[in-house]
């Protein structure tokens, strides 16, 4: 199968396709095919590792406390409840307490998600430099024990939260976010462009 290099504003030769990135182990170019594909990096960093890494899942550690927690998934769009609740539900089917909602968490995947959108990339890294601690702080989110994202973006699906939730739990590195027993809240921020392709940016966090 033929794979072929696509920049956000270039042509789309197939209706449906599917790109991931999560906070994994190796970092991958998002590419397209004739049928959805699947583009899994995720990336970790840790206060007690080398933090510059960008290619492994970020993890962060703080002993401090901060921010507030709400169950306000009534805010949450249809994209972004759906995504939510079937991240939840891979969590019971694996036996692990389900992610409670969170505003802030919310609105950095959300700024995340429309400024890919916007700026014409796909990363965990904006282009002006700003890493996935600096977009946490940027939100009032000062301090916090863990820290960890998925990305994705697709078109052409008709649950496209769902979807993209059941392709990252195939991805080793989204789904170890998705099922890391450490995480207690998590949000999905979603952004829709101009041509359809749905972004979604999902945020986990421990306090």
């Amino acid at each position: 199968m033929q794979f072929i290099r696509r920049s956000l504003q270039g042509h789309i030769s197939v209706f449906s396709f599917a790109i991931l990135l999560a906070t994994v182990c190796f970092p991958l170019t998002p590419t397209f095919a004739q049928t959805p594909s699947i583009i899994p990096t995720a990336r970790l960093l840790s206060l007690s590792n080398d933090a510059t890494l960008v290619s492994r899942p970020r993890r962060v550690f703080d002993p401090l406390v901060a921010g507030t927690v709400g169950p306000a998934l009534s805010e949450a769009t249809d994209v972004e409840r759906r995504a939510f609740e079937s991240t939840n539900a891979a969590r019971l089917q694996n036996g692990l307490a389900p992610l409670e909602w969170d505003r802030a968490l919310c609105r950095m995947a959300r700024v995340h998600s429309e400024n890919m959108v916007r700026q014409g990339y796909f990363a965990h890294e904006t282009p002006e430099g700003e890493r996935l601690r600096d977009r946490a702080h940027a939100v009032g989110i000062a301090h916090f024990r863990v820290l960890g994202e998925n990305i994705a973006y697709n078109q052409g699906y008709d649950d496209p939260g769902a979807f993209a939730v059941e392709r990252w739990m195939i991805s080793p590195g989204h789904r170890a976010n998705i099922l890391n027993n450490e995480f207690a809240q998590s949000a999905i921020g979603s952004f829709i462009a101009p041509d359809g392709t749905v972004y979604l940016t999902q945020e986990f966090i421990k306090r």
